[in-house]
């Protein structure tokens, strides 16, 4: 099973940067995994809720059972990101285009864990699969 594949069999996901700005990509993305099926859990220190879910303000305050993690932020706030799913035990990480840096990418495979970066956008994977 290629990364996306997996990343996609996931059904708890959480969503780092999600915004509650309908024009920003961490609303659509968040939007769009729920429009699918995907039990996604928003994280943003500054929201208490977005599209109705709770937010938590860290990955360390995800439930447990998140087995994935889209990442919409800042380059330098990704790389604090990967350390924080690593410790959290979350396996499955996919770097939306632009929250991508090489440390955050070179970080995440020392750490071993399974990584989409420099590819599509969630939003683009989720269209070729059907609704869930």
């Amino acid at each position: 099973m290629d990364a996306i594949a997996e990343f996609l069999a996931c059904r708890r996901i959480g969503v780092a940067g999600a915004s509650k700005d309908p024009e920003k990509y961490g609303n659509r993305v968040l939007v769009d995994l729920l429009a699918h099926g995907y039990e996604a859990i928003p994280i943003n220190p500054r929201e208490s809720a977005i599209e109705g879910q709770t937010c938590v303000a860290t990955v360390e305050q995800l439930p447990d059972g998140v087995e994935a993690l889209s990442i919409i932020t800042p380059p330098k706030v990704t790389e604090q990101i990967v350390e924080s799913a690593a410790r959290k035990g979350i396996r499955r990480l996919w770097m939306q285009p632009g929250a991508e840096s090489e440390a955050a990418i070179r970080r995440a495979g020392e750490l071993g864990l399974t990584l989409i970066a420099g590819g599509p956008c969630v939003l683009v994977a989720l269209r070729t699969r059907p609704r869930g």
